[in-house]
């Protein structure tokens, strides 16, 4: 039977789109499923340790946000523009897959005007092609080094907060919209589950016993777009950079070959190591591009637990968590979040799937 889109949709009430995170990083609310008997708990994101055995391990993915969202101004007409920096495509000559808002008024050959208000810096880029709608390619004019372009795009960047959270970044957001083991440039999205977990409760996880594999992928503005086909094998994922190193695959496969567990930390940890399974279902270190969308029925091969946020409607990480849990017993837990006001998305509440 083909897995359909609107099997996946829920009334969401807009308040309860997070705005801010919890005031603490492990205090964020923490619903507990168990697939096997369909048991709902409500916890603090700090109980999770309860739930952790000695040999377990988590998978996280160490990513970092970088400040995507630069702002800027059309020569001649000065006209105020927004551009979202998706990928670099070449360092040697600084050309950037980008989206531009507003997106009609930025043509081939326009030159693009970055500086922030009360320093002197400015970067330019000029417009070399249109590849969608609202994407753009552009080239950065910089005579510098690779350290100091990066280092400015740095300074003159924002955070980027996504839509939903409908206010401008704030100081807080610089930390708070990035977990605390981030250190690998390239997402423009946190992978919002690591954002739970405290210095203090990493240590005590590790006291517990427990271990912490890293791995990165890199998050792309995909993660927010939305599925056009009802029909959901014809759906097709943006790709994403991904690594898995020798190390890490080395610990999970360990854990796994002990009878441990291995708790996926967030949906991109879940689809990096689902992307690089070997035939007898052991973890391969990896170095490239998935784009795997998992969707029900799915055999899982690695993960044994999953720590994740509350997920938008028909959103393909909404979908993903379905496949791992059943779709009735998540639609039914999403009821239930939204009757007992669990804060969703980024800057959300967690839930914990064993």
């Amino acid at each position: 039977m083909k897995a359909k889109l609107s099997k996946f949709n829920f009334e969401l009430p807009k308040e309860l789109i997070a705005q801010y995170p919890a005031d603490e990083r492990d205090e964020a609310r923490l619903m507990v499923i168990h697939k096997d008997s369909g048991k709902i708990e409500h916890k603090l994101f700090k109980d999770i340790i309860d739930y952790v055995d000695d040999g377990d391990t988590f998978a996280i993915n160490n990513t970092k946000v970088f400040p995507a969202r630069l702002y800027g101004n059309k020569e001649k007409t000065g006209a105020k523009i927004e551009v979202f920096l998706l990928r670099e495509l070449n360092s040697r000559l600084r050309l950037w897959d980008v989206l531009v808002d507003p997106a009609r008024k930025i043509r081939v050959g326009n030159k693009l005007y970055f500086e922030k208000e009360g320093e002197s810096e400015m970067l330019v880029a000029e417009v070399l092609d249109n590849t969608t709608s609202r994407g753009r390619t552009i080239r950065f004019m910089y005579d510098g080094t690779n350290e100091e372009f990066y280092a400015s795009l740095k300074r003159l960047g924002h955070t980027p907060l996504p839509k939903y959270i409908g206010r401008q970044e704030e100081q807080l957001d610089k930390e708070r919209y990035q977990t605390i083991f981030a250190k690998n440039d390239g997402a423009v999205a946190a992978p919002t589950a690591g954002l739970h977990f405290s210095k203090n409760l990493m240590k005590r996880l590790e006291l517990k016993g427990a271990e912490f594999a890293e791995l990165t992928l890199h998050i792309g503005i995909g993660t927010f777009r939305s599925i056009e086909v009802e029909d959901l094998s014809k759906h097709k994922m943006d790709a994403e950079f991904f690594s898995i190193s020798e190390e890490s695959a080395g610990i999970i496969n360990a854990t796994k070959a002990r009878g441990n567990r291995v708790f996926t930390v967030g949906t991109t940890s879940t689809r990096a190591v689902e992307s690089s399974v070997t035939a007898t279902g052991k973890l391969r270190p990896a170095e490239g591009w998935t784009n795997l969308f998992i969707y029900p029925p799915y055999d899982f091969q690695i993960a044994d637990a999953l720590v994740t946020n509350f997920h938008l409607p028909k959103s393909s990480l909404f979908i993903m968590i379905s496949a791992f849990a059943g779709s009735d017993l998540m639609m039914d837990a999403y009821q239930v979040a939204i009757k007992e006001k669990y804060k969703f998305f980024s800057y959300g509440d967690a839930m914990l799937i064993i």
